[in-house]
C-alpha cells in the first residue's frame, strides 16, 4: 500500500462485513464483482474479517473457496431468512448486498426482501442494473431495497439520476462509487501478445458472457472492410456462452456467430474462447488488445464491468452507446458508433488502427482517468461507506419517527377513493389495484364503517357537502341490510341488489349498532336520528345473546356514541354495562401476568377489546383496558420503533409463534382509535404520541419502509405481505385508513384547544 492510500485505508472502518450476493466460480459479472470487492476488502484491510453469503441458481450450488460461509438457494424464500438468522449470530458490522434483480427468487426478486427485513446489521446496498422503466413490482423491489439499506451506491452519474427522480431516493443517501479496476501497468499491446501467438497481429477484444445481447454479429459483418485494409486483424471473443442460454438453448447463438464469420469470409480472424477466464488470464488478454470493442444493442445498461475492465486498463475502447459508455467514452476517452451499425464499427476501427497517435492518446486518457477506479481506492471508498452505516443502523435511519416540528402536519383527509368505490346501493366492498371490484358487490361491514366515516366528517365540520349524499346512501344500505325476522343485520349483497345470507356474522350486527349509534350521537339530521333511534332500540336488546368479543365491542362503541346525546336512558345503561361484564368476566378468566389479555389468541381488530373496556365508568375496567392496551402496543412496536400489528396469516396464539404478516390496515385504526380514547380518558400525552405513531405505519414506516397509503387515489393498499403490499385499495383499508386520519384530525383540534396538554405532547 503507498503512502497515499496508507491514510485513507485506515483502521475506523468496520472490520467483520459479510458481502452478499453470487460468487466465483459461478459464472457471472455480479459473482465477479463481489468476489474483486470481498478479496480488496481482505486485501487492503488486513486485519479486517469479511466474509460471503451466496445465493445459489441452482439447488446443489458451487464449489466455493472458503470465504463463503454460508449459502441460499435462489427459489426458496424460507432460505432468505435463514441466511438471515445466520448473519444475525455472527458479529456482524455492516451487510454488502449486491443487488441484480435475476439473481434473487420472487417476482422481481422481491425474496431478498425477506432477509433485509430479518436483518440486525445495516446494511449498504449496491445496484447493479437501475432501470429507467421500470415495471410496478421493479420499482417497488427497489424502492423497499433503499428503504431497508443504510446506504446506497451506484456507479455512474445517470444512475444517480434515476435513483433520486424515478425511485425516490434522498440523494444524502447514495454514494457514486465507479466500478472497480485491477491496477495493470500502461504497457505497449506487443509486450503480451505472444502469449497468444499474436506477434505480428492487431487484436481487437471483447469479452464477457456469451449472449446475443452483445452485439457480436455487428462486428463481425464490419471484418471484411477492416480486414481488407489490416489483414493481419484478429478479433477475439473471449468468454463462455451465459450458462442460462446454455440450458435454453445451447451453444446455438455460438454456432450461428461462427457461421456468420464464415459467410463474411472472416473465419480466420475471429478467434472464439470458450470459457470463463480467470482474472489473471484476462489481465494478458487486455495487455494484448489493441482496441477493446462492446457492440451492446440496448442503451439501457447503467455499468459495465468489462468495459470499465478495458478501460481502466488503457484499453482504446469503441462502443455502441448505452448509458455507462456514453458516461465513461466522454470528451474523448473512447469511439461511439449508433446501435447496430456495422458500417460505423468498420469506420472508427480503422481509423483507430491508422492513427495511431490518436489510438494511444486516447489509451492514456482512459488509464489516468481508470486510477481513481483501480480497486484500492475504491474499496477505500467503500469503506468509508460502511463506516457512515455503521455509525447509524439502517432501520433507524429509515424507520426514525418525524422530527417534532412535523409530527402534527397530518395531511388533508381525501374522500376522492371513498367516491371512486361507492354507487347509489352503497360502498362496493374489494376493489383491483384503484378500480372497484363490481362483480364482488357490497357488505354490511364496510358501509357501516363508512357510514361512520362520514358522520364524523360532517360532525367536525372536516367534509365537504357531497358527502351528506353519501351519508344517506351507507344509512339506506343499512337500513335494507336489516332483517326483521331475526333482528340482525345481513351482510353480503351481491351487485345485482340481492342478499348472499338471511343473515350475517355477528360482528356484522354489531359494526352497524356502532353505525347508528354515531348516527344518534353525531348527526343533526333530525329525520335520519328518528330513524336510527328506531333501529337501534329494535336490534340492541337481541346483542346480550351474542358470542362475540368484538361484536360486544363494536356495541359499546356505538353505545358509547348514543350516549353522547342520550346519556341517562336507563335500557342503553343496563345493556351497557352487562356486555362490559361479559367484557371483563373474559378478562379476569384468562388474562396473567405474561398475557393480560381476553383470549388464548390476538386475531383481528385486537385493540378494540381493551378499547371498549375504557368506554367504562367503573375504575377496575378502565385500569384492565390500560394494562391490556399497554402490552398490546409493547407486542404490536417493532425493535425499531415502528408499528408492527399480528399479521392475519395464522394470528397469535399463546405458547406459539407469532405471525407478522399479512398485516391490515384494520389493526393499525383500531389500535389508533384505542390509544386515542386512552389519551382522552387519562390526559396522558404518551398515548397520543403513540396513536401518530402508528399512523405513520400507513406512510411507511413500517417493516417494508412502504406506504399503505396511496397519495394519487386516495386510496389505502389491502395489506403489508412479507415482501410487498398488496396493491388492492378496497373498503375495509380505505375506510380504516380515513377513519384514522379523521379521529386523529379531530384529536388534535381538541388539542390545540388545552394548551397544558399540548406542552406536555410536544
Amino acid at each position: 500500500m503507498n503512502a497515499e492510500n496508507s491514510n485513507i485505508l485506515g483502521s475506523h472502518y468496520p472490520k467483520n462485513v459479510a458481502f452478499v450476493g453470487d460468487y466465483l466460480p459461478r459464472q457471472c459479472g455480479i459473482a465477479t464483482f463481489t468476489a474483486d470487492l470481498y478479496q480488496s476488502y481482505h486485501q487492503f484491510f488486513p486485519d479486517a474479517n469479511p466474509i460471503v453469503v451466496s445465493v445459489n441458481d441452482t439447488p446443489k450450488g458451487y464449489a466455493y473457496p472458503d470465504e463463503v460461509r454460508y449459502e441460499f438457494y435462489q427459489h426458496r424464500q424460507e432460505s432468505y431468512g435463514k441466511a438471515a438468522e445466520f448473519l444475525n449470530t455472527k458479529n456482524v458490522e455492516v451487510v454488502c448486498l449486491q443487488h441484480e434483480y435475476g439473481i434473487f427468487g420472487g417476482p422481481a426478486g422481491n425474496y431478498i426482501l425477506t432477509l433485509l427485513q430479518n436483518l440486525r446489521a445495516p446494511v449498504v446496498t449496491t445496484f447493479h442494473t437501475i432501470l429507467e422503466n421500470p415495471d410496478q413490482d421493479q420499482l417497488e423491489v427497489l424502492r423497499s431495497i433503499a428503504g431497508l439499506s443504510a446506504r446506497v451506491v451506484c456507479m455512474t452519474e445517470k444512475g444517480k439520476g434515476f435513483l433520486t427522480t424515478i425511485y425516490g431516493i434522498p440523494e444524502e443517501k447514495i454514494d457514486l462509487i465507479p466500478h472497480g479496476v485491477p491496477d495493470m501497468p500502461f504497457v505497449d499491446p506487443h509486450f503480451y501478445k505472444d502469449h497468444f501467438g499474436m506477434e505480428g497481429k492487431q487484436m481487437l477484444l471483447t469479452f464477457g458472457l456469451l449472449s446475443p445481447n452483445k452485439g457480436i454479429e455487428n462486428v463481425i459483418r464490419a471484418l471484411p472492410r477492416i480486414v481488407a485494409q489490416f489483414p493481419n486483424v484478429v478479433y477475439t471473443v473471449l468468454g463462455a456462452t451465459h450458462p442460462n442460454l446454455v440450458r435454453e438453448q445451447g451453444e446455438v447463438y455460438r454456432e450461428s456467430l461462427q457461421q456468420l464469420a464464415v459467410e463474411c469470409g472472416v473465419a480466420e480472424h475471429v478467434q472464439f474462447t470458450n470459457r470463463f477466464v480467470e482474472l489473471p488470464d484476462l489481465l494478458e488478454y487486455l495487455g494484448a488488445t489493441d482496441i477493446y470493442v462492446t457492440p451492446y444493442l440496448n442503451p439501457a445498461q447503467i455499468t459495465s464491468g468489462t468495459l470499465s475492465y478495458a478501460f481502466g486498463c488503457g484499453k482504446a475502447v469503441v462502443s455502441t452507446p448505452y448509458w455507462h459508455a456514453e458516461e465513461l467514452l466522454s470528451d474523448g476517452r473512447g469511439i461511439l458508433v449508433p446501435f447496430g451499425d456495422s458500417e460505423a464499427i468498420a469506420d472508427s476501427i480503422i481509423h483507430l488502427l491508422e492513427d495511431e497517435t490518436l489510438r494511444h492518446t486516447m489509451r492514456k486518457k482512459g488509464y489516468m482517468m481508470g486510477r481513481d477506479m483501480i480497486w484500492e481506492r475504491v474499496i477505500g471508498r467503500y469503506g468509508d461507506t460502511f463506516s457512515q452505516a455503521h455509525q447509524r443502523s439502517s432501520r433507524r435511519q429509515v424507520l426514525q419517527k418525524p422530527e417534532t416540528t412535523d409530527w402534527f402536519n397530518l395531511p388533508a383527509v381525501r374522500t376522492d377513493h371513498l367516491f371512486r368505490l361507492s354507487d347509489d346501493t352503497g360502498i362496493i366492498q374489494h376493489a383491483r389495484f384503484h378500480l372497484p371490484c363490481n362483480e364482488e358487490g357490497y357488505c354490511t361491514d364496510d358501509n357501516a364503517r363508512a357510514l361512520v366515516l362520514t358522520l364524523m366528517l360532517e360532525a367536525s365540520g372536516l367534509a365537504d357537502r357531497k358527502l351528506s349524499a353519501l351519508t344517506d346512501t351507507y344509512a339506506a344500505f343499512l337500513n335494507y341490510a336489516y332483517s326483521p325476522e331475526y333482528r340482525r343485520f345481513r351482510n353480503f349483497m351481491g351487485y345485482d341488489r340481492r342478499w348472499l345470507e338471511e343473515v350475517g356474522s355477528e360482528d356484522s350486527t354489531g359494526r352497524a349498532i356502532w353505525a347508528l349509534g354515531a348516527c344518534i350521537g353525531r348527526s343533526r339530521d333530525q329525520n335520519l336520528i328518528t330513524w336510527a333511534m328506531g333501529m337501534f332500540e329494535n336490534v340492541l336488546p337481541h346483542v346480550a345473546d351474542m358470542t362475540s368479543p368484538r361484536t360486544w365491542a363494536f356495541v359499546l362503541l356505538g353505545i358509547s356514541e348514543y350516549r353522547k346525546k342520550f346519556s341517562n336512558d336507563r335500557l342503553i345503561k343496563t345493556i351497557h354495562q352487562q356486555l362490559l361484564e361479559k367484557l371483563m368476566l373474559l378478562f379476569n378468566a384468562t388474562a396473567t401476568d405474561d398475557w393480560p389479555w381476553f383470549e388464548e389468541s390476538l386475531t383481528y381488530d385486537n385493540a378494540k377489546l381493551p378499547h371498549a373496556l375504557l368506554l367504562s365508568d367503573d375504575q377496575a375496567m378502565i385500569e384492565a383496558g390500560l394494562r391490556s392496551l399497554r402490552w398490546l402496543m409493547d407486542l404490536q412496536t417493532a425493535e425499531t420503533g415502528h408499528f408492527q400489528p399480528i399479521g392475519c396469516n395464522g394470528f397469535y396464539v399463546k405458547g406459539q409463534p407469532r405471525a407478522y404478516y399479512d398485516q391490515q390496515p384494520v389493526e393499525a385504526h383500531s389500535t389508533i382509535s384505542a390509544c386515542l380514547a386512552a389519551y382522552e380518558l387519562t390526559g396522558d400525552g404518551d398515548w397520543y404520541r403513540q396513536a401518530l405513531s402508528v399512523y405513520t405505519w400507513f406512510m411507511g414506516q413500517n417493516d417494508l419502509s412502504l406506504p399503505l397509503y396511496d397519495s394519487q387515489t386516495g386510496g389505502c393498499r389491502d395489506g403489508l405481505h412479507i415482501d410487498r403490499v398488496n396493491r388492492n385499495q378496497g373498503a375495509e383499508s380505505t375506510l380504516s385508513y380515513l377513519l384514522s386520519l379523521t379521529e386523529l384530525h379531530i384529536a388534535q383540534r381538541q388539542l390545540a384547544g388545552t394548551p397544558q396538554l399540548s406542552s406536555n405532547i410536544v
